[in-house]
């Protein structure tokens, strides 16, 4: 298997893949402690149904480069998101809702009134659950997903107190000073890059697993969120890569095995978490 694997490693598309899905990985594990603990983990269902519409309207019209259209559309659909959700008619949940089911029901309807594609079924496919478009990335597609995935971490970095602070109590942060509803608006526009470069790894679909389940793991073993954090970094990129290196091997779906990883490793953690518990 070992030697299976690095035959693979020869071909570009596949060491491109790996970079990639490494990068988003760390990236959505990132702000995934965040979103759990601010009871807002299904931003990202609510986002990535909207950039899979951004995408079919992209289709249509027949744009080279996706992310031009796709990136801006799933950033003001995050400001929008985060406005509308602080609305007292209209809560975070269900703002979710609205704009996850609307999005997903009209990008589906737009590709198939403009269809433009002899494989339709396949298309929607690839979008939803990242079959195969993780192993279809260009040398460019590569240096983008680079750039913003170093961009997200030095945003993380600079700004983790600022986070911090926010995360656990908004009150007391704008006692302090802290302005958290820019704070809230930067997480949110972090989460929709972080979205937009996941679709080509899991899909529209299990974008959310990326960012819950490394989180919701460490929190089984550790209590502070620096150390929660971090194990959830390292969790996420470990996951990652073995699920990765299970599709290639196995010849099963990328996304799909990279999630059914993140399972694993979440119920083994709960197991060590009881352990570690009783005793």
């Amino acid at each position: 298997m070992f030697d299976k694997f690095m035959m693979y490693l020869q071909y570009p598309f596949v060491r491109y893949a790996l970079i990639v899905g490494i990068l988003i990985a760390l990236c959505s594990s990132l702000l995934g402690v965040t979103l759990v603990l601010k009871r807002f983990s299904f931003i990202g269902d609510g986002l990535s149904h909207v950039a899979f519409g951004a995408i079919a309207i992209a289709s249509v019209f027949n744009l080279t480069n996706k992310m031009l259209l796709v990136l801006p559309v799933t950033i003001i659909s995050a400001v929008l998101l985060l406005r509308t959700g602080q609305n007292a008619k209209i809560k975070g949940d269900a703002a979710i809702a609205m704009i996850s089911v609307g999005a997903l029901a009209f990008g589906y309807l737009i590709m198939n009134i403009f269809s433009t594609s002899s494989n339709l079924s396949g298309d929607v496919c690839s979008t939803l659950f990242g079959s195969t478009s993780i192993l279809t990335l260009t040398q460019k597609e590569v240096w983008v997903c680079i750039v913003l995935s170093i961009a997200v971490v030095i945003i993380f970095v600079l700004f983790y107190n600022k986070i911090f602070a926010v995360t656990f109590d908004e009150n007391f942060a704008k006692a302090a000073g802290t302005s958290a509803d820019t704070y809230n608006l930067l997480i949110a526009i972090v989460i929709a890059v972080i979205i937009v470069l996941a679709m080509n790894l899991v899909g529209s679909l299990l974008i959310s697993a990326l960012v819950i389940f490394p989180a919701l793991s460490a929190m089984r073993i550790f209590r502070s969120f620096k150390s929660v954090t971090i194990f959830s970094a390292i969790l996420s990129v470990v996951c990652a890569f073995g699920g990765m290196v299970i599709s290639i091997l196995a010849g099963t779906p990328v996304g799909s095995t990279i999630v059914a990883v993140d399972v694993a490793a979440f119920a083994i953690c709960s197991i060590i978490g009881f352990i570690s518990g009783r005793r």
